[in-house]
């Protein structure tokens, strides 16, 4: 039977960030996945590390808008009806954590955790030598009128108290000056500098991948099914057979929770089904991330093309794609910006882990003392990776971690 010091369950950002930081404390790590490196969400996404973004999406008054989630498939956030009951418990807890003091307390925790987590990015970015594969661009929020702008302040306002640096700029001419070719329609707009993002969030998380294995890590592929606590050791059922350890953490994103309830952890995890389509070279010169939050979707660099993607279906793990949502999203972008060459789109959808407080797991299990958890993470996976990465060797290792991890407790639930 194999046995390790820790095994790492799951070959995202998350979890190969995670057997990297437990590499330089010295462990013997192995990183088990079905599918293998960045093969799920940490392949897809828009590529940003959205230190910025500490509002959570369960806002004070945001059920009130519930009706129209269900109404409305194509809108910035959508719940199949196929789903809806499915999905109730669920929501009950999101509406909880929209009341002002679970939205106090998330944003406060949120910010706690973003702050960390962009130190270890630069700390990690060095560690790995992967300059070259990080831009620094900021992102270019966009607002059409008035009105819509106006709206926004308070959440900026917020951002501004919590130590968030930003520009707003009104004016169709302001905005061109940072990024031309947008419709006049946007008519203000709020530029972060702080914001960064990798050239390939693939490639990013495989470039971690195989730093980790050329200092002694193993990648393997494999299902796992079960875990159990034996004494001191924790053992997991594979596809390919029994193997144990000292210690497992269960970075798996949106299957997490179904291997936490195998050591009887019942956590409140939901999917964030995510769509996108990345457009070939050429397609628009992009200067910097543009965000359309009225609308749910940012279009971004991806290596020398452009990925336009995002909003959010709570769908779960099993209902067929609607990749109508990344065609919506598309036409859009074509409306917002006339020069944009939307042809040899590739569309893609996947699966993030999101709890109803928009805040990640990230502590020991209350029932299996010898497994951590790293999941949970919403859109944030990415941009919070590298934080929970250190937090959790911090944990494996007998330390306190650098920032209280209460907030973020398996336990909360």
């Amino acid at each position: 039977m194999k046995r390790d010091d820790i095994i790492v369950v799951g070959a995202g950002i998350v979890g190969t960030s995670t057997a990297l930081a437990l590499q330089a404390k010295g462990y013997s790590v192995r990183v088990l996945d079905r599918k293998g490196v960045a093969a799920e969400a940490s392949q897809g996404n828009a590529g940003a590390f959205a230190f910025t973004d500490i509002i959570p999406l369960a806002t004070p008054g945001i059920m009130r808008k519930a009706p129209k989630w269900l109404l409305d498939p194509m809108g910035p956030l959508s719940v199949p009806l196929a789903y809806a009951l499915k999905i109730a418990p669920w929501m009950l807890r999101f509406w909880r954590a929209s009341w002002p003091d679970r939205y106090e307390a998330a944003i406060t925790a949120q910010t706690s955790l973003m702050g960390f987590s962009r130190d270890a990015l630069e700390r990690q970015i060095v560690a790995v030598e992967g300059q070259g594969l990080i831009r620094r661009e900021g992102q270019l929020q966009l607002y059409e009128g008035e009105k819509e702008f106006q709206a926004s302040l308070p959440d900026w306002e917020v951002r501004r108290k919590h130590g968030v640096e930003f520009t707003c700029l009104e004016g169709a001419e302001a905005i061109a000056e940072m990024q031309p070719g947008l419709h006049s329609r946007f008519t203000h707009g709020v530029f972060t500098p702080g914001w960064m993002s990798t050239t390939d969030p693939k490639v990013w998380t495989e470039h971690l991948a195989k730093v980790f294995c050329n200092r002694g890590g193993v990648i393997d592929t494999a299902d796992v099914q079960k875990m159990e606590q034996q004494g001191d050791l924790v053992s997991l059922q594979t596809s390919d057979g029994p193997i144990i350890a000292q210690q497992v953490v269960v970075a798996c994103g949106a299957w997490s929770h179904h291997l936490a309830r195998t050591v009887g952890d019942h956590l409140p995890l939901e999917t964030e089904r995510g769509y996108n389509t990345t457009l070939p070279t050429g397609g628009f010169d992009l200067r910097t991330q543009l965000t359309f939050g009225g609308h749910g979707f940012v279009i971004t660099k991806i290596g020398d093309g452009l990925r336009v993607g995002g909003a959010v279906e709570l769908g779960g793990l099993k209902l067929p794609p609607n990749y109508k949502r990344s065609e919506h999203l598309l036409q859009k972008a074509a409306r917002f910006i006339p020069e944009l060459d939307t042809k040899g789109g590739t569309q893609w959808m996947g699966f993030r882990p999101s709890m109803p407080d928009s805040l990640p797991v990230i502590g020991r299990s209350p029932r299996a003392k010898g497994v951590l958890y790293a999941f949970g993470h919403g859109h944030l996976g990415l941009t919070q990776s590298a934080g929970t990465a250190e937090l959790i060797a911090a944990l494996a290792d007998g330390a306190s971690p650098e920032i209280s991890i209460e907030a973020y407790a398996p336990t909360r639930f």
